[in-house]
């Protein structure tokens, strides 16, 4: 008999819905991440620090991070408050290849990435759902917008969703909770927009940070440190949302330090029968077996396991009769884009720290016959304006002397900031693998990719940067300076590589995330995207779980799986 009625792999935003749903649905529900286990109420030591008490005044210890930490400091959200939160790459290494880099950002804790994500949520559209279909590259979506509507408006009820209702198709609308404010320079752009051109809209972002205290959980008091955890349980992670609420129904066990190697495969059933564990402190090797297993492990986690799930039905990886397993990788250019100094305004100033920014909807190829450029798909931008202080006045104010010192006192000039997220097509030749001879600490094989941006993304990212200079001068900024990174995985929103389709042949899952060969599993995280759109993915995942986990469980009951 089963140990467990569902196994979710991963603790994350995705493995915490599933945690979520599985468990309210009745399931008794066993939860393995190979992060330790923390609690908020123990592990959010840095949440409050004042900057006198963080050490080295959250300066970068350099030799730390060259020899432990060469992948992870290049986080955003990597510092001296939250390095307890991350993986260290020196224990837990990945292939790579610097002529060829790829960022793999990962966390070291249950909760996963949940805990240090931006926390912008956005819908995807039929402009996303269909694209694969309408430009060829991809195969074509097994859902539609409908399909996934409800399931939108379910999962943002819970989150907590702040956002400004737009009204545009191609950007449908959330739940919202009321809107943060955009400050006034941001306001100053959202009107230069409105002047010059009539399809560019300026909002402010929509972000998984509840404004109204809800759900058991508090309101934002923009302290702007969500990546350290928040106390007031405001910024939405499943460590102070989902897994507590899987917890309350008593039908949740949730094993940290777990690492999955691999999923066994019994061909009599043709199911998964069971999960293969390594106790990450005493590297005692275990299985444990359920009727469900939800892999939500991320994108390269999931992949790496399913690769290295071998037997003799899948000897390419489990389920992957298609070949497309760890194919088709994807993920989004950023940051790229511009910034410049907005004169004047000087008897202005943001109030408190917003965790937050201006967003600015993709505005290229919204309708179906495209608009001639030398690209398909499109972008967006995200950005703020702000006033710096002395760590970053040094370099726009001018002089020296006693006067230039006096200036670094007070605040700066507004800077206005555009960043841009550039849509990433599928290609069957960007790819995660398994090394044929590097291991980690543990004997699994280690995670390397072959991944390369296009002709597309090259376009593109032209565009782009061109629009977002054009933008800021239009509104005043002077002195305006573009920027690019050429570094894929910094965006960390990974898709693509057991991507879901009606045909088992060219797809790996099928509309409800279900694998095609081994009916018993299903994959949730990024790995299931057919394509990227060009917004935030992460509501879409979770929306996806859900959806995914009520669909699970009619099936178990009606016997189907």
């Amino acid at each position: 008999m089963p140990e467990f009625d569902a196994i979710v792999i991963g603790s994350g935003i995705t493995g915490g819905w599933a945690a979520k749903e599985l468990c309210e649905k009745g399931l008794k529900v066993l939860v393995l991440d190979r992060g330790k286990e923390i609690t908020p109420e123990k592990d959010f030591t840095t949440a409050l620090m004042p900057p006198w008490k963080i050490p080295l005044r959250g300066l970068p210890d350099r030799n730390l991070y060259e020899q432990d930490y060469p992948i992870q400091s290049q986080s955003y959200a990597f510092d001296e408050t939250t390095r307890h939160f991350f993986n260290r790459d020196s224990a837990n290494p990945y292939v790579y290849d610097p002529q060829q880099p790829f960022i793999w950002t990962r966390a070291d804790v249950v909760g996963g990435k949940s805990l240090l994500w931006n926390r912008q949520v956005y819908r995807f559209s039929d402009l996303d759902f269909e694209a694969n279909k309408r430009d060829g590259h991809g195969n074509d979506w097994p859902i539609r917008y409908r399909d996934i509507e409800s399931w939108y408006s379910y999962v943002e009820r819970f989150v907590g969703v702040s956002g400004e209702a737009l009204g545009l198709p191609h950007l449908p609308d959330s739940e919202f909770q009321p809107p943060m404010e955009l400050n006034h320079v941001e306001k100053v752009l959202r009107q230069s927009l409105q002047t010059h051109y009539e399809n560019r809209h300026l909002t402010i972002g929509r972000v998984a940070i509840q404004t109204e205290a809800r759900n058991g959980r508090g309101a934002c008091t923009y302290c702007f440190k969500c990546e350290r955890g928040c106390t007031f349980n405001a910024a939405f992670s499943s460590l102070n949302a989902t897994l507590p609420a899987a917890r309350a129904t008593g039908n949740l066990t949730l094993r940290g330090d777990s690492v999955v190697e691999g999923i066994d495969y019994d061909p009599n059933t043709k199911r998964a029968s069971a999960v293969r564990v390594i106790d990450a402190q005493t590297g005692a090797r275990s299985r444990v077996s359920a009727r469900l297993v939800f892999l939500c492990g991320s994108t390269v986690g999931s992949t790496q396991i399913l690769l290295n799930s071998t037997s003799a039905s899948f000897p390419n990886g489990l389920g992957n009769r298609s070949g497309v397993l760890g194919r088709y990788l994807t993920e989004h250019i950023t940051p790229d884009g511009a910034y410049g100094i907005v004169p004047g305004y000087l008897d202005k100033y943001p109030y408190g720290y917003r965790p937050n920014g201006l967003y600015i909807p993709r505005f290229r190829n919204l309708s179906a016959e495209g608009e001639g450029l030398d690209f398909v798909r499109g972008y967006n931008f995200q950005g703020a304006a702000m006033r710096p202080g002395w760590d970053l006045n040094y370099k726009l104010i001018p002089g020296f002397g006693k006067e230039f010192k006096q200036a670094m006192h007070g605040p700066g000039p507004w800077v206005l900031y555009l960043g841009g997220f550039g849509e990433v097509l599928p290609s069957y030749d960007n790819r995660v693998y398994l090394h044929p001879t590097l291991k980690d600490r543990y004997g699994i094989p280690q995670v390397a990719f072959d991944f390369r941006y296009g002709a597309n993304e090259a376009a593109l990212r032209a565009d782009m940067l061109r629009e977002a200079k054009s933008m800021l001068e239009l509104a005043g900024a002077v002195g305006v300076q573009t920027f690019v990174n050429n570094q894929p995985g910094r965006s960390i929103h990974e898709m693509g590589t057991a991507r879901m389709g009606d045909d088992p042949a060219t797809s790996f899952l099928n509309r409800w995330n279900q694998s095609h060969e081994v009916p018993n599993l299903f994959i949730t995280d990024g790995a299931c995207m057919p394509s990227a759109s060009c917004v935030n993915p992460s509501l879409t995942f979770m929306a996806l779980t859900a959806r995914a986990a009520d669909y699970a469980v009619q099936q178990l009951r009606a016997g189907q799986i």
